[in-house]
Parts: structure tokens; C-alpha cells; sequence
């Protein structure tokens, strides 16, 4: 395959994982601002923080206002992570592969970028819900579509691996950035307060109705343990990782490569996955929770140097 192809399907599926991840965390802050009056630049910087775009929001916004904020994260066109700019970037990834991908996904693509372009600003400020509930929903039809329309084959292969790396990162940072809040200005265990700090938390990852169904309580080893460590599901930083290393020998054996070839991509990524799966939560929370996830975020970028490195620099 091309590496013009690979990286452009593999970019498409980032973005649209990218613009999901902003919307779900935007959306969620959104609802927490009702249930828990605060100062308001203590409510939103935090989401800046969880980008690692802080400075260029400074730089841009100043004060981290709910405005300001929505502004930069969903409809700053000038700001290549925000929504608008996702989308904008996975529609013309989409447009210079179409004879590699489906029409149906390509439809997926537009017809979400073309709604958040001729969003009137306005309107998606004074009623962000819907209008996030839109980014998130196409996202997920993107991903089913993908699924169900393409051949599982280098292509789809390359561009899951994409997907699922990012969803990884952004697993990792949003756990990061919120434990760090809920640790440094804690509620009393038990309270309305508390509980609904962790429920947001786990809302910010799509995880609260699957923790419940396993978990009683709302804990911090539980919630590090089902987001960052869990087997099964699907938005925990390990499986994505096992499930990314899994796509990332499928494609190199349709390319015809040999793996030990592939010391860089390959060999980052299972040496990640391996130590995932060896550690615990108490190990983690030992070595401090934030010193972890870091590790894991510098690790998963050495992971894609090395398949940009290998497979698209040419």
C-alpha cells in the first residue's frame, strides 16, 4: 500500500476519534457545571489541560471562560484539534482515498463536516448539547460504517491501528487530568459531591453504565483499574493497545513484511502492551497515578515516530 494511502486512511480515522473524544468531554463538563456551582475558570481550564494545549489557549483566549473555552475546543477553525478542524481535516483525508475506502463512509465524513461548518456559532454556543450529540453520534456511525463497508484489509487494518491509538492517548489524558482534579480538591467520600465527580469522570469516557454493571462503588483504584488496565473494554487504555499491536501485524503480514523488520513500530507497541498487562492497579497508584499515564502518553508517542518513521516517510 501507499504510504500516501496509509497515512491519509489512518489520519481520517484519528480525526474522527479526535473530534469524538472533545465532544464527549465538553459534553460531560457541560452537565457537571449544573450539578456542581464553582468558580467558573476552575470548571473549564482543566478540559484546556486535558488537550496539552494550554498555552496556545492562553496565548489566544486568556481566561479559561465556558465560552472561551467552547470556542477553542469546538469551533476554532484556526485550532487544528478542535472539532470543526477534525472533521474538516478527516473529510479531505477521505476525499484523497476514495477509491480505498466506501462510498458510505465517505458520505459518513461529509455530511458530519458539513453540519459543524454551517453551524451558526451562536446557536452551537447557546445550545452545545445538540450540537455535540451530533459530532459524537456521526463518529459512531463512522466507526460501525467503516466496519461494516470496508474489506478488512491493509487499508482498514492501518486505519483502526490509527483510531485506536488515539483513543488510547485520550483515555490516558482524561483519566490524568481529572484524577489530578478529584485528588487535589476532594470531596467527602461518599458525598453528592464526590459521587458526582466520579461519575463525570467516567461519563467522559463513554464508561459509567459498563462500570456499574460490574462495580458497586465508585472507587479510584476501580475506576483506574476498568479505564486504564481492563481486558474487555473497549475504551481502556490496554485494550485499545492490544487491539492496535493485533491490527498492526495483520497489516504488516498482508504488506508481505517480515516483523523483524519492524523493530521500531512493532516492537514499541507489544513491549506497551506487555507492560499493561504484567502491572496492577495498586503499582500504578504506587508509583503515582499521574507519572504512569505520562509514561504511557510518551510511550504511545514513540509509538506513532516509529510508524511514521517506518511505513510514511518516504
Amino acid at each position: 500500500m501507499l504510504s500516501r494511502v496509509a497515512d491519509a486512511v489512518m489520519w481520517m480515522n484519528r480525526y474522527v476519534e479526535r473530534a469524538e473524544n472533545v465532544a464527549r468531554f465538553v459534553d460531560v463538563n457541560l452537565y457537571l457545571e449544573l450539578d456542581l456551582p464553582q468558580d467558573e475558570r476552575t470548571a473549564w481550564a482543566p478540559i484546556v489541560a486535558t488537550t496539552g494545549d494550554h498555552s496556545l489557549f492562553r496565548e489566544r483566549y486568556g481566561e479559561a471562560t465556558r465560552d472561551a473555552v467552547l470556542r477553542f475546543l469546538v469551533l476554532d477553525r484556526e485550532y487544528p484539534s478542535s472539532v470543526v478542524s477534525c472533521l474538516s481535516a478527516a473529510r479531505e483525508n477521505a476525499r484523497s482515498v476514495r477509491e480505498v475506502i466506501s462510498s458510505e463512509m465517505f458520505e459518513v465524513v461529509n455530511q458530519a463536516y458539513l453540519a459543524v461548518r454551517g453551524a451558526d456559532p451562536a446557536e452551537a454556543l447557546a445550545a452545545p448539547h445538540d450540537f455535540l450529540t451530533t459530532v459524537k453520534q456521526a463518529s459512531q456511525l463512522f466507526v460501525g460504517t467503516t466496519h461494516l463497508t470496508m474489506t478488512h484489509n491493509e487499508a482498514w487494518h492501518f486505519g483502526r491501528m490509527g483510531r485506536l491509538l488515539e483513543r488510547a492517548d485520550k483515555t490516558s489524558r482524561i483519566v490524568d487530568v481529572k484524577c489530578f482534579l478529584l485528588t487535589q480538591r476532594p470531596a467527602a467520600p461518599g458525598s453528592p459531591e464526590d459521587e458526582l465527580q466520579w461519575l463525570a469522570l467516567l461519563r467522559s469516557a463513554s464508561a459509567f453504565e459498563m462500570y456499574r454493571k460490574r462495580h458497586r462503588r465508585v472507587t479510584l483504584p476501580d475506576v483506574v483499574r476498568f479505564l486504564v488496565l481492563d481486558e474487555a473494554f473497549p475504551r481502556s487504555v490496554y485494550h485499545c493497545v492490544y487491539e492496535a499491536e493485533r491490527s498492526l501485524r495483520a497489516f504488516t503480514a498482508a504488506q508481505g513484511r517480515d516483523d523483524g523488520a519492524l523493530d521500531g513500530p512493532l516492537t514499541a507497541l507489544t513491549a506497551l502492551r506487555d507492560e499493561l498487562g504484567r502491572t496492577t492497579v495498586d503499582a500504578v497508584l504506587d508509583r503515582g497515578l499521574h507519572e504512569s499515564l505520562d509514561a504511557v502518553q510518551t510511550k504511545l508517542n514513540a509509538v506513532g515516530t516509529a510508524v511514521y518513521e517506518t511505513f510514511l516517510a518516504r
